[in-house]
């Protein structure tokens, strides 16, 4: 059922939005391929959730990433880039962007589906809200208010898997709980990013800026391999099919969409572009049913209405505005 909705509901909100900002059919395409990217960062982590443990899992792609950016950004390491005088901040960042948030999401994919874990991270509007307003002063309009309860609603859709009269005795699986905090990460790490002038050398360039972070995200992460270690008995089980999915989530997810969704955004601004990363649970749902055998149910088509349409009332604006 979630299909069918979703594929009908989505494009025509996304060529609304795309009729007011006078989109480019190559700016569609570069917004449409991080969403598609992500979902298959989500549905590989699930693939190989008993071969890798999921901190180490990350560690290792963002290991391979390093590699795959330092021809394009290896500028960053010059003394005189930024980095190592910038180092509280970039420290900061590759904790919340590259340590916590992915390490939880494949932290969560354990114990949950994809298709959850991409709902619940698409309610990642809400808390940008709550974060901004409650740490960084940002006012908040009663519309933004209502858009928030709206996507709420859809994330407890999710959680609670349809049954709304089991909300008050709702036990969520660990990976429903591991993903709410991995978007509150990511929200707090997409504010610290406005909140700050970085070095100019690091700034221009989309590759160094994203190795800086890379560089002080390992060593978190290298931390979270340790302590994940030593609290389990954790074990690589190597193969063909893990080196290749280990390759496709640093090349994909961590490169290719981080530079392909910067570019959209540019050109399409970050209002437009919002739109585009609500396709991520759709494209989990597709790839789910396609190559984990786990096909969406009613609830989830509801609750990704339920978000969609707080995050589209949230950000309409009045006729003065426009």
């Amino acid at each position: 059922m979630m299909l069918p909705l979703a594929s009908i509901a989505m494009p025509l909100i996304i060529i609304r939005q795309a009729m007011h900002s006078r989109m480019t059919p190559s700016t569609a395409i570069l917004l449409t391929i991080p969403p598609l990217l992500w979902a298959g960062n989500a549905v590989v982590g699930r693939m190989v959730h008993a071969w890798v443990p999921p901190m180490t899992l990350n560690f290792l792609r963002w290991a391979i990433a390093l590699l795959i950016l330092l021809p394009y950004g290896g500028v960053v390491f010059r003394k005189d880039s930024g980095l190592w005088a910038s180092w509280r901040r970039f420290s900061l960042l590759g904790l919340l962007g590259v340590g916590l948030y992915n390490s939880l999401q494949y932290l969560a994919l354990q114990s949950s589906t994809p298709i959850n874990v991409t709902l619940v991270a698409a309610s990642m509007p809400v808390w940008m809200l709550l974060v901004g307003s409650l740490f960084f002063h940002a006012k908040v309009t009663g519309r933004q208010v209502v858009g928030a309860a709206l996507s709420i609603a859809g994330v407890l859709v999710v959680l609670s898997r349809g049954e709304w009269h089991q909300l008050m005795g709702m036990r969520l699986v660990p990976g429903d709980i591991f993903m709410i905090l991995a978007t509150i990460s990511w929200s707090f790490y997409s504010w610290m990013l406005t909140q700050a002038k970085d070095p100019k050398q690091i700034r221009a360039n989309w590759a160094a800026f994203l190795l800086a972070q890379v560089v002080y995200g390992l060593i978190w992460s290298f931390a979270f391999v340790a302590g994940e270690w030593a609290a389990r008995d954790a074990r690589i089980a190597w193969s063909w099919p893990l080196a290749a999915a280990l390759l496709f989530i640093a090349v994909g997810p961590a490169v290719i969409a981080y530079r392909c969704w910067g570019t959209g955004v540019q050109r399409a601004g970050p209002g437009v572009a919002g739109f585009f990363s609500n396709l991520t649970p759709l494209f989990a749902a597709v790839m789910s049913s396609a190559f984990l055998g786990e096909p969406p149910h009613l609830f989830h088509a509801a609750a990704f209405m339920l978000i969609v349409g707080g995050i589209v009332f949230s950000s309409r604006l009045g006729k003065s505005s426009r």
